[in-house]
């Protein structure tokens, strides 16, 4: 039995209609390039022609920190990760500063932290476990944990949505996490650890080797279990890769498009598509990543980045910086005028 609903097929009406305004509007066919493709499909999402300017877009940072950052796979101590669910619900870290300018506010949820407490009952209210298991050795999670994890990523879209939410973006917070990330890529994509392991927050070269020798150890153990992505998450992803999974996918259940950002996230949506086909039509890439995986990841989804700026922060900051180009789309598609309309003749 799946463990979503059934993915609605977007509006090929809407889309269609938004391809013919598209070429009614004043000005040559695909002279907007890009950001006519992303009009139609924003069409095609709220079943709207013109659509509707995003009213209420929200971003929604999971947190959570990875025993494998004891290997030394990151540049950076596991403590950041609590301090930095402090600056997020300060309104300090970047994803804020650029979702204020975008017009998105941010929600930070404390999945796997590895604190006995949460900085505020909102933030812990999904909280799974402090910290995940070092996937090099041990599964991150056990059977229970990873349900728990995903039902959290599901229920946390759906209190999103229910309040109004209607556009998403996922954003990731935990030292060591693009380990996981890049392991469940590698295991989703049939790819050799050396090909698919970037340099995360900036280790060095014997930093990247212990880097992709826990990638190849997670991914020995999880040799079994290749073709099953709950297990993948169980053995070597985390409960923040496992809620970010349960909330991609719920949000396409739930018609809401969405815009994912590097390769923690798209990782976690790999999975999402696998356990809710057609998921990714809800999708578009915010960015491209420096890390190698996420090229891979991208390719594998058939998705295209909106921009590309060597960005490699995560918190959701990429597809953040995308947003206000779909803002674009939606606006040049809207509010035009069509060649009838401003009385000029395309002859």
């Amino acid at each position: 039995m799946s463990l979503f609903g059934e993915v609605p097929a977007l509006d090929s009406d809407a889309a269609a209609a938004a391809r013919a305004r598209q070429a009614a509007l004043t000005k040559p066919l695909g002279a907007l390039g890009r950001l006519e493709a992303l009009s139609v499909w924003v069409a095609a999402c709220q079943s709207a022609c013109p659509p509707k300017q995003f009213e209420r877009a929200r971003v929604v940072v999971f947190a959570g920190d990875h025993g494998v950052a004891a290997s030394g796979v990151s540049a950076y101590p596991a403590e950041v990760t609590a301090a930095m669910v402090a600056n997020f619900d300060a309104g300090g870290a970047a994803v804020n500063v650029l979702a204020d300018l975008a017009g998105a506010t941010v929600r930070v949820a404390d999945i796997a932290v590895d604190t006995a407490e949460p900085l505020s009952a909102a933030i812990g209210a999904h909280k799974v476990r402090r910290s995940s298991g070092n996937i090099a050795v041990e599964d991150a999670l056990s059977p229970d944990e990873v349900t728990q994890a995903i039902d959290a990523g599901r229920r946390i879209a759906d209190e999103e949505i229910d309040a109004g939410a209607d556009l998403l973006i996922a954003g990731d917070m935990g030292i060591g996490n693009t380990t996981p990330a890049t392991t469940l890529i590698a295991a989703l994509t049939d790819s050799e650890p050396v090909a698919v392991v970037g340099r995360g927050t900036g280790i060095d070269d014997a930093g990247w080797a212990r880097k992709t020798a826990a990638v190849r150890d997670a991914l020995y153990r999880a040799r079994s279990s290749i073709t099953d992505p709950v297990a993948l998450l169980r053995i070597c992803g985390g409960a923040d890769l496992a809620a970010m999974t349960g909330f991609c996918a719920q949000a396409a259940v739930r018609r809401t498009p969405m815009l994912l950002d590097g390769v923690v996230v798209t990782a976690a949506a790999l999975a999402a598509d696998a356990l809710a086909p057609g998921a990714r039509h809800w999708w578009q890439a915010g960015h491209r990543s420096t890390e190698p995986a996420h090229s891979l990841a991208l390719r594998r989804l058939e998705l295209e980045p909106i921009v590309e700026l060597d960005m490699r922060l995560g918190e959701g900051s990429g597809a953040v910086v995308a947003l206000p180009v779909v803002r674009a789309a939606v606006a040049t598609l809207t509010a035009m005028a069509t060649f009838e309309e401003a009385g000029i003749s395309e002859g």
